[in-house]
């Protein structure tokens, strides 16, 4: 089978699994991670195969809608890649790629794994989480999960546990100081940190729009 072959495979299967998805965390979230992971990769000695389907299934059963499980997603993925003709050392790379993608996986202790192949598909999906769409993706899950979008008399959490990030009802503005402006400094590659900076400016630049309005600053 070829790697066209299992990419289009794994497209399709992603495609029906989260046809009802969030709309932050939907099939478009996942395109998007996919082709930014393929645009890092570009200038990283990895295993393009690795990284493409790593990308293509790393949200495929989020823990926040399946009640906090983290397991269900690495399950889920490796029950799928059973299906390809893909060798074992590729499959278990991918399934310790997406048990080590998310930001709350930095939050507490120091991660166990790490690859160039982690490094590039987690770039990809920090810089999702960043800049114009970032900001419409925070908005868009405080939306589905009913939250505020901002209240002064809340402040920021700075320094949450892992626990305490997973169960964090706060307003979505908080979110940009909890997680979303943190997440510049964090990016593995140089072409990550590049686009990070442009990103990350925009959101500075949209908070101090959004705080200028919510005051009656003209």
């Amino acid at each position: 089978m070829s790697t066209t072959s299992y990419i289009e495979q794994t497209i399709a299967f992603v495609k029906e699994t989260l046809k009802d998805a969030e709309g932050g965390h939907d099939w478009f979230h996942i395109e998007r991670v996919y082709k930014n992971s393929l645009l890092l990769a570009k200038d990283e000695k990895v295993d393009t195969l690795v990284v493409s389907l790593a990308a293509l299934l790393h949200d495929i059963a989020d823990p926040k809608f399946h009640d906090g499980d983290e397991t269900i997603g690495p399950k889920t993925a490796r029950e799928f890649l059973a299906t390809l003709s893909i060798d074992q050392k590729s499959v278990d790379h991918i399934i310790l790629i997406i048990e080590n993608i998310s930001y709350k996986s930095s939050l507490g202790n120091k991660p166990s794994f790490f690859s160039q192949e982690l490094a590039v598909v987690q770039d990809a999906d920090r810089l999702d989480a960043i800049g114009a769409i970032g900001v419409a993706r925070a908005f868009n899950y405080g939306g589905f999960k009913n939250r505020g979008m901002y209240d002064p008399e809340i402040a920021p959490n700075l320094n949450m546990s892992k626990e305490e990030y997973k169960n964090s009802q706060a307003p979505t503005i908080n979110h940009f100081y909890e997680k979303l402006l943190l997440l510049k400094d964090k990016m593995n590659t140089e072409t990550g940190k590049r686009i990070a900076e442009k990103r990350h400016q925009f959101m500075i630049d949209y908070l101090e729009q959004f705080y200028n309005e919510w005051k009656g600053i003209v």
